[in-house]
């Protein structure tokens, strides 16, 4: 049977599909006994996590302090919804202590040979993905943080004057594009990597020029930390993540000027994953329309923050009135109900605007 892919770039954690997590980690010396301690603490709350369907402890026979955490689950929201709240960040400290490095990873499960894929999804708590997925190797994250109010024209003057790190940061991975946007006092900063993420964050947090700008900014941020506490650091960093759950691209079209753009959409208590989920299907249908000016889109979503940043061909002229491919009065109803109201330059029920602070992409290779 042939597989027939899709000529546009569609990643997303909606489409149903188990995920498998795989976390590599290099231990400290002499710590294999209080990581052992931690994990076994941290698999009995992860027990009755909703969507967790199992996990696997391994380590290297070649290795001893290298190990290897797998986890199996229902679908990626589920994970997300867990990976990104308080009490994943206070049930993993024990285990982060013990770490020098780690690398994690998440893949959905596209095929798989065993007795249980013989029985229907619903007899194992999840399904395969369907096809392939068509990608252009780059790796979406973003970070998000608050400033203290009345210090955001300070905080913009510092994130637009930085020096680029270097773009390269070993043979497989390079530093490809980041953009800062501001809303209020929230900062959105937005990366693009080839290669390894993990790789490529670690790479510039080590740069002088980075190391310059993040010590000029401690002073107005909301939450406090230190940058020379690696267990600080690493706290923060996790609390800041703000994941692409969604990203699509259409076909390649004629040369033309495109321009970046970002929407902070705060949702209702509880409605951030719906709204994010709501955002992947409006933009997965204008993918598919020809006369659309949307190029790309990629939806980031943490708890019930939700940044949708847009690459799109002309002008933007008045479309982000309308939320920018919500049309109609059904769909903006239901952005309406889903929306938080916030005081602001635009009416309740509807994005917001984020403000470029920079856009910078990696030199071309010579």
């Amino acid at each position: 049977m042939t597989t027939t892919l899709s000529e546009r770039v569609s990643q997303s954690a909606f489409d149903g599909s188990m995920l498998r997590v795989v976390l590599l980690m290099d231990l400290h010396e002499g710590v294999q006994q209080q990581f052992f301690e931690a994990y076994e603490q941290l698999r009995h709350d992860i027990a009755s996590v909703p969507g967790h369907l199992g996990d696997q402890l391994c380590q290297s026979f070649e290795n001893p302090e290298q190990w290897l955490i797998t986890s199996e689950w229902e679908s990626a929201p589920q994970y997300l919804a867990w990976v990104n709240s308080e009490e994943h960040t206070e049930q993993v400290r024990p285990l982060g202590a013990c770490v020098r490095t780690m690398r994690p990873m998440q893949f959905t499960v596209l095929k798989e040979t065993g007795r249980r894929y013989d029985v229907p999804a619903k007899g194992f708590g999840g399904r395969l993905q369907t096809t392939p997925r068509l990608g252009a190797g780059v790796v979406r994250h973003a970070l998000t943080f608050t400033v203290k109010p009345g210090t955001e024209a300070k905080v913009a003057e510092i994130l637009s004057s930085y020096s680029s790190p270097a773009a390269q940061v070993d043979e497989h991975t390079r530093l490809l594009r980041t953009s800062l946007f501001m809303y209020g006092n929230r900062v959105v900063r937005a990366v693009e990597v080839q290669g390894d993420l993990t790789a490529a964050l670690r790479h510039v947090a080590k740069q002088p020029e980075i190391r310059a700008v993040e010590q000029q900014m401690d002073p107005y941020l909301e939450q406090e930390r230190d940058l020379t506490d690696p267990e600080s650091a690493r706290m923060f960093f996790m609390r800041a993540a703000l994941p692409a759950v969604h990203h699509v691209a259409a076909p390649r079209r004629e040369p033309q000027e495109v321009r970046r753009h970002a929407l902070f959409y705060p949702a209702k208590a509880g409605c951030g994953p719906l709204l994010a989920r709501f955002l992947a299907r409006q933009d997965e249908a204008a993918a598919q329309r020809p006369t659309s000016p949307v190029v790309s889109s990629s939806v980031f979503q943490r708890d019930d923050v939700v940044v949708r940043l847009l690459d799109v061909a002309g002008p933007s002229d008045g479309r982000f009135a309308a939320g920018f491919g919500i049309d109609g009065p059904r769909k903006a109803a239901v952005l309406r109900r889903l929306l938080a109201g916030e005081p602001g330059p635009v009416p309740d029920g509807a994005p917001h605007p984020m403000d470029l602070i920079t856009d910078r992409r990696a030199p071309a290779r010579s």
